[in-house]
């Protein structure tokens, strides 16, 4: 059986902004009404980041809207969740963020069989020579598909 995946959010920006260098799954330690509105598909990633403080780890700027029906139990949107990931990979991390000067940029939030799971990518800011590069290549590709396309039709 295929377990199925549910992407409710996306950091789009992300891709543009750094170089992703390795991904990791966690999850989120989350509260009833913060479950149901990512569910609903209510959950921000932009300008979101994690840290690590303390040996755990944190996810912070995520916006999760107020659920609806919540009313008292809602909490706060942008307050920090915990990320629940192994001791050992939580300490990897740690290592190569401080030596390295990688960032923990989370790159989707989905759902796996009822469990809210957020992807985070370890990565590397790019300058702005950088970006245009990119955006130098991508419309590149885009004329040469563009013309294999038009010469394919005659």
């Amino acid at each position: 059986m295929k377990s199925e995946r549910r992407v409710v959010a996306e950091n789009r920006k992300a891709r543009h902004d750094y170089f992703i260098e390795e991904t990791f799954e966690a999850g989120i330690e989350l509260f009833g009404t913060e479950v149901k509105s990512i569910k609903l598909g209510k959950a921000n990633l932009k300008d979101s980041y994690a840290d690590i403080s303390n040996g755990e780890l944190f996810i912070y700027n995520m916006h999760i809207s107020p659920y609806e029906k919540g009313n008292i139990f809602n909490r706060d949107p942008l307050r920090p969740k915990k990320l629940l990931m192994h001791k050992s990979e939580i300490r990897r991390l740690a290592g190569l963020v401080s030596q390295k000067g990688l960032t923990l940029i989370p790159l989707t939030l989905y759902v796996v069989r009822g469990l809210v799971k957020v992807e985070l990518a370890l990565a590397k800011g790019k300058k702005i020579y950088d970006k245009r590069e990119d955006i130098a290549k991508r419309d590149a590709r885009r004329e040469v598909e563009k013309e294999f396309k038009v010469r394919n039709l005659y």
